[in-house]
């Protein structure tokens, strides 16, 4: 892909332009206190970037429950979102930048569509689209996300740059073949090196 011809970005949400990712481990913690198992570094990687049922049926490991634990895991998180968020650096500069550039936007998160409508406000920003878990048949890690913001937005995925920040999401994006920015430990990356970066790999 030329640096010049992406003709859509697609960004994640938790971790990626706002840090909640802390504070969905926090609620995942307390449900899973409830549920007499503790979460430990092993629990990471079916928790982070993974949609509410998943980490459901993660914590139930078989048992049944899984649509009510998910929704107690949505209820406390979006109690700690409620309290407020923080944008990731570089966040409101790289959508400014790209609101000013004109290039489309979706929003592919794995959050619930009630977490979403949280956030939202408080980026400032017009996506052009926006995913939320239960838009499609699979969350991430599967490609569908973003392979359905791409086919919404009427971009072929190869054309469009996912920012993500989790390996879940970024399996996700890579399976449906985008190109993929990871988010740094400084934060977002701006548009210019976005496109710095697309011109080193072409």
């Amino acid at each position: 892909m030329r640096a010049e011809a992406f003709d859509a970005v697609l960004l994640d949400m938790d971790g990626t332009l706002v840090d909640t990712e802390g504070l969905w481990w926090r609620a995942t913690a307390a449900v899973a206190e409830t549920l007499g198992r503790p979460l430990g570094p092993s629990d990471v990687p079916h928790v982070l970037g993974r949609t509410t049922r998943d980490t459901a049926a993660h914590l139930l490991a078989g048992r049944p429950g899984v649509e009510e634990v998910a929704a107690r895991l949505t209820e406390a998180f979006a109690g700690h979102v409620g309290s407020g968020v923080t944008l990731v650096p570089g966040a409101r500069e790289l959508l400014s930048a790209l609101s000013a550039s004109a290039v489309p936007t979706a929003l592919v998160s794995a959050s619930p569509r009630r977490i979403v409508d949280l956030v939202l406000p408080r980026l400032g920003h017009a996506f052009d689209l926006v995913i939320a878990d239960g838009d499609t048949a699979r969350g991430k890690p599967s490609p569908d996300p973003y392979l359905e913001a791409a086919r919404r937005l009427g971009v072929a995925p190869a054309r469009c740059v996912a920012v993500e920040d989790s390996p879940t999401g970024i399996a996700a994006a890579r399976a449906a073949g985008c190109h993929v920015v990871r988010v740094g430990p400084s934060g977002l990356p701006a548009l210019d090196e976005i496109r710095a970066t697309l011109r080193r790999a072409s």
